[in-house]
């Protein structure tokens, strides 16, 4: 496993208004690994993951305090790009989101914007990412139509190939299967395990078996509070906090 840290999180709060979302949390996340973020609803996974790529600056009365690295440098510094910092910091969410656009245009949409203009090199880009999403051997005679057509597991990975199209480095996960039936669920979880050889890999989960089977590295939280964070077989198998063990076993969340 990798020991090099791709991105950091230190003294990290959020605040919803008067709500104090997130603790303090410190949490080091290591290069072409799979970290999985755990813990009942409401109790700061997402909020955390949503702090790595600045998502939160969209909600309104949101403050973050803290710090953020990304290769050692702080994304929430005053001159940080946040353009540079979604495009290496992609996001695959929940529900699959794609445009009602054409399944080629869908991964060919950050490209555009971001300013490419080469038919070929789009064209191009956009194979090598369904591949990597792999997905392009079931879509490759129907890129002109609707993605919208897809099935939801297709929709997915057409999601993760849109966000692969523009050569990110790190993957932000938030629960990407919990909509998905289980053989679309393999097929995204077979997936991450490809992808973790180029990326890193952050994904938020309420699926206790996923984490144990995807993930390298796993972070308790409960209430805003980062609980306990390891090895994902020392916290399924050994954890030394009672309230992860008393989770991991069911006892409650």
């Amino acid at each position: 496993m990798n020991d090099q840290f791709k991105m950091n999180a230190k003294d990290l709060s959020v605040y919803y208004g008067d709500n104090h979302a997130l603790k303090n949390v410190s949490l080091d996340m290591r290069e072409n690994s799979v970290t999985a973020l755990i813990g009942p609803s409401g109790c700061g996974k997402t909020t955390f993951l949503r702090c790595l790529n600045r998502m939160n600056d969209i909600i309104l009365d949101v403050q973050v305090k803290g710090k953020v690295k990304l290769d050692g440098e702080d994304i929430y510094s005053p001159d940080a790009d946040i353009v540079d910092i979604r495009r290496r910091v992609g996001m695959v969410f929940q529900k699959p989101n794609p445009f009602p656009k054409s399944i080629f245009e869908n991964v060919a949409y950050g490209l555009k914007i971001s300013g490419m203009g080469n038919k070929n090199e789009i064209r191009d880009r956009v194979e090598k990412s369904l591949k990597d999403a792999a997905l392009w051997d079931e879509v490759k005679d129907r890129l002109n139509e609707s993605a919208i057509n897809m099935s939801g597991g297709q929709q997915q990975r057409l999601c993760i190939a849109r966000a692969l199209a523009v050569y990110p480095e790190v993957i932000l996960m938030d629960e990407p299967a919990s909509a998905l039936d289980p053989i679309s669920t393999a097929k995204i979880e077979n997936l991450i395990q490809e992808l973790k050889k180029k990326y890193t890999i952050i994904i938020v989960t309420h699926n206790m078996q996923q984490a144990a089977r995807v993930s390298d590295y796993t972070a308790f939280f409960y209430m805003g509070d980062l609980i306990e964070y390891d090895e994902t077989k020392v916290i399924f198998t050994n954890p030394h906090k009672k309230q992860t063990e008393d989770y991991i076993t069911g006892r409650f969340g």
